[in-house]
């Protein structure tokens, strides 16, 4: 999966979010030690999607965009 991500330089380094993903943020000290950790911080945030609805009904369904 790709998921658009949003790098911005700041005094500590890079902050990094993922606009699709509400609250997915991430930093690092340089570009790539925050591309790297929002990867992580996107399989943490959709394996926590995934556990929390294990058991509640769902589809899916693809939506043509």
């Amino acid at each position: 999966m790709k998921y658009s991500v949003k790098l911005e330089k700041d005094e500590e380094g890079y902050a990094v979010w993922c606009p699709g993903l509400p609250g997915c943020w991430s930093q690092g000290k340089s570009e790539e030690e925050a591309l790297e950790n929002i990867k992580d911080a996107i399989e943490t945030y959709l394996s926590t999607v995934e556990e929390l609805l294990k058991d509640k009904p769902t589809r899916f369904v693809e939506v043509p965009v």
